[in-house]
């Protein structure tokens, strides 16, 4: 249950700031300003846990292109929309000329109350030579905040239409060759503090510190991040797959090393996208003051339903 009105300010510069109950929930960055070697896209940060934790990174030492949460795709025919190097099969990681852009086009909703908020967008998805690919349309969505038990759900859902005279490839490192290093899609860095927590999956798996090898590629309907104890306030996050998306359970990218999670349904095997057809994606991010065990992320991930009424985490 909400405990209060939800807020809703921007644009100024280009980003959206969301908040309830007085407390930051997010930014949303919707015209960043980076390198185009890094592949500009929309993205969240700061993330917020209700205790004021941030738990998202933004263009980190190791890797300058990892924004925050938001959606990518490291091998898309050829084009690179995850940012920096790419890989190629034989040659391992290259900088290429091919660092596309998710480009903001308009608003079709903005709005915030006592019920929650959501912001309506429409984007184009362009190639660094200027070609138009996808045709997007993007819903963020907050109404749930249970400010006692101290977790928030964000929803997020992506429609990308193909607007290419060709089918489209949705792959990854791991489709090219490179073996445990199937990201793409919907992407989460953690900051730094973050570093070296616990993954827990729903079929049992568990990776943590700087073991990524157990959970990476796992299947399931859920994953949960959980921060190192060192980690001061406490903090948890829950990805959600939802029951329609491709290829559900979706395969995991986890890096516990980094704190990094990718809901990667092109792990392993690209995708075709048919000149015309739509993909649709949809994720439940929960966002808890606290360091869940394993038992409490499932227990919250089977409570749960999407907007549209599906149950989470079966």
């Amino acid at each position: 249950m909400n405990s209060a009105v939800f807020s809703l300010t921007g644009p100024p510069a280009g980003r959206f700031d969301v908040s309830c109950g007085g407390r930051p929930l997010f930014s949303y960055v919707y015209q960043p300003d980076v390198p185009r070697d890094e592949s500009p896209r929309p993205y969240i940060h700061p993330l917020y846990t209700l205790a004021g934790a941030v738990v998202t990174g933004f263009r980190p030492p190791d890797h300058r292109w990892h924004h925050g949460l938001s959606l990518t795709c490291a091998h898309l025919s050829g084009e690179n929309f995850w940012g920096g190097p790419t890989y190629v099969r034989g040659q391992g990681y290259v900088q290429l000329p091919n660092n596309g852009a998710q480009v903001h086009l308009g608003w079709d909703e903005a709005a915030a109350g006592a019920d929650g908020v959501a912001l309506q967008q429409r984007l184009a998805w362009v190639t660094q030579a200027g070609a138009t690919w996808l045709a997007e349309e993007r819903r963020i969505e907050v109404t749930q905040v249970d400010a006692r038990a101290g977790w928030w759900a964000l929803d997020l859902r992506f429609t990308l239409r193909n607007v290419h005279s060709a089918a489209l490839m949705f792959g990854s490192p791991t489709t090219e060759g490179r073996p445990a290093a199937g990201y793409g899609g919907l992407f989460w860095r953690g900051s730094q503090e973050l570093a070296g927590g616990t993954v827990y999956t729903a079929s049992g798996v568990e990776a943590s510190g700087c073991n990524d090898e157990p959970a990476m590629g796992q299947r399931g309907a859920w994953l949960a991040y959980v921060a190192p104890s060192a980690a001061q306030p406490p903090a948890a996050l829950l990805f959600l797959d939802h029951p329609a998306n491709p290829r559900y359970p979706t395969p995991w990218f986890a890096r516990p090393s980094y704190a990094g999670v990718s809901c990667a349904f092109m792990y392993d095997t690209p995708f075709a996208l048919a000149p015309g057809a739509a993909l649709t994606l949809r994720y439940r991010l929960v966002i808890a003051a606290g360091a869940w065990t394993r038992g409490q992320a499932a227990a919250r991930a089977a409570a749960l339903r999407f907007p549209d009424g599906e149950p989470a985490g079966v």
